[in-house]
């Protein structure tokens, strides 16, 4: 991994602001989502594989009677493929289709860790190298107790499901 210096004065990207965000893992690596993005987290349950669909959808559940299309982002993110555990969780998030209408999705994580204040001088831009994600998807990198978190825009992260490839 490659370091990143959080102590110069340069300017975070245009794309964020201050705000909560919830933190989770995927194959050790921590990712954040804006927390108003958030409909609920859910146990892992059993999927229904949809057929020729992407390798990393892997289904649709039934949440409450509606039919939630299932994005495992180890998968789309191409991170080494790992056994669900016991805080193997699905995130359902609730993401405009960029069409002004909004789309329930569910996201496998590894784990969701908390809910981060997240101010400006904590991001700093993401590095246009070395990032297993395009630098759009992401909102920037911050630093928060030490750590390193990826800030997603979920709603770039998840673009080619809600223009239609999920068929929803």
């Amino acid at each position: 991994m490659s370091n990143l210096s959080f102590d110069d004065n340069s300017t975070t990207t245009s794309s964020f602001s201050s705000g909560k965000f919830l933190t989770f893992t995927l194959a050790d690596e921590c990712y954040g989502v804006e927390v108003l993005k958030i409909r609920e987290i859910i146990r892992m349950q059993k999927i229904t594989p949809v057929p020729q669909m992407p390798e990393h959808v892997k289904g649709v559940i039934n949440l409450r009677g509606k039919v939630i299309p299932v994005v495992d982002l180890r998968v789309k993110f191409n991170l080494h493929a790992g056994e669900a555990t016991e805080r193997t969780c699905i995130i359902v998030v609730d993401v405009d289709d960029g069409q002004g209408v909004n789309q329930l999705l569910g996201l496998v994580v590894d784990a969701v860790e908390e809910v981060l204040n997240v101010t400006e001088g904590d991001v700093k831009p993401s590095p246009d190298f070395g990032t297993r994600l395009s630098t759009e998807c992401c909102l920037g990198i911050a630093r928060i107790k030490d750590s390193v978190k990826t800030l997603l825009d979920i709603e770039k992260v998840v673009s080619s499901e809600l223009e239609g490839a999920l068929g929803f």
